[in-house]
């Protein structure tokens, strides 16, 4: 007798709908061309991006210089693809430390109750309580300015976001039959938390740290403008708009590269996260 022909898994189906989205997949095409852009920094600009010219100090856009320079005579092309890669780990680091802390205390939360979904929640209220910008920034001037400890605050910040999120697809989890399964068959509770409950709330989780990571490279930006994040000379986004902000009228180009580059990834960010929430929602299958 002929075995009956499984379909595609989720993930690929949701691929195939998320194929359909010309939006996301913009989105997807210009967050990977930052990715590469990051990655093949040293060999996409022969110039310096910390390397000051007195004799080239804020020159137009020209054949030596595509973008122009800035103040000191620094390239803006370079410093502009070398500071991709302070927003980009700023973004990635910033979201996985928010998973790392939010995750857990959302699916503990979640699937213990009682007192213990008490205490988390009113704390996660508590720190929801507080704009997320203004508690990065309060957190960052704490631990100190570097881009270290800039992720770090936009991590910690953004947590208490990840613990409503998981604790609101755990609580909706726990009621199916699988997870009441899983208990009569004698599964501990760390087992059932990893093998039946992550599995299915990993959708949400992943739509949710996509539109985060636009989150966190405007709050890093914000951060590095405030001369919170990376420091001079090392090149940020963020410090170039807080250099440029004193020459627009004689000096444009040190602000609209920068500027659009921002706008670029933080748009495709949120372009893909859409394209993900809609490829990934079980009403579209």
């Amino acid at each position: 007798m002929n075995r009956p022909v499984d379909g595609p898994g989720p993930w690929r189906s949701a691929w195939r709908r998320l194929r359909r989205r010309p939006s996301a997949l913009l989105g997807l095409g210009v967050v990977a061309l930052f990715v590469a852009m990051a990655l093949l920094a040293p060999w996409l600009v022969a110039q310096d991006p910390i390397a000051a010219s007195w004799s080239a100090i804020r020159k137009p856009p020209s054949a030596a210089h595509w973008l122009g320079t800035d103040e000191i005579g620094r390239d803006v092309l370079a410093r502009v693809v070398w500071g991709s890669r302070a927003s980009l780990l700023a973004g990635v680091v910033a979201v996985s430390i928010s998973l790392g802390i939010g995750v857990p205390l959302g699916v503990l939360a979640g699937l213990a109750g009682g007192w213990v979904d008490g205490l988390v929640s009113r704390v996660t209220d508590a720190f929801l309580a507080c704009p997320f910008l203004i508690l990065a920034i309060a957190l960052a001037a704490f631990l100190g300015p570097s881009l270290s400890n800039a992720m770090l605050a936009i991590g910690v910040s953004a947590a208490p976001i990840f613990v409503r999120l998981a604790r609101a697809q755990v609580l909706q989890v726990r009621v199916e039959d699988y997870i009441e399964a899983a208990r009569a068959l004698g599964n501990p509770p760390l087992r059932i938390a990893i093998r039946h409950v992550l599995p299915n709330i990993t959708a949400p989780l992943l739509v949710q740290a996509t539109l985060a990571i636009a989150s966190a490279v405007i709050a890093e930006a914000s951060l590095s403008f405030l001369g919170l994040g990376q420091q001079p000379p090392a090149p940020s986004w963020g410090s170039m708009l807080n250099s440029a902000k004193n020459y627009v009228d004689n000096a444009p180009w040190m602000a609209i590269w920068p500027g659009a580059a921002i706008f670029a990834l933080v748009l495709s960010f949120n372009l893909l996260g859409d394209g993900l929430r809609d490829a990934l929602d079980p009403r579209q299958r």
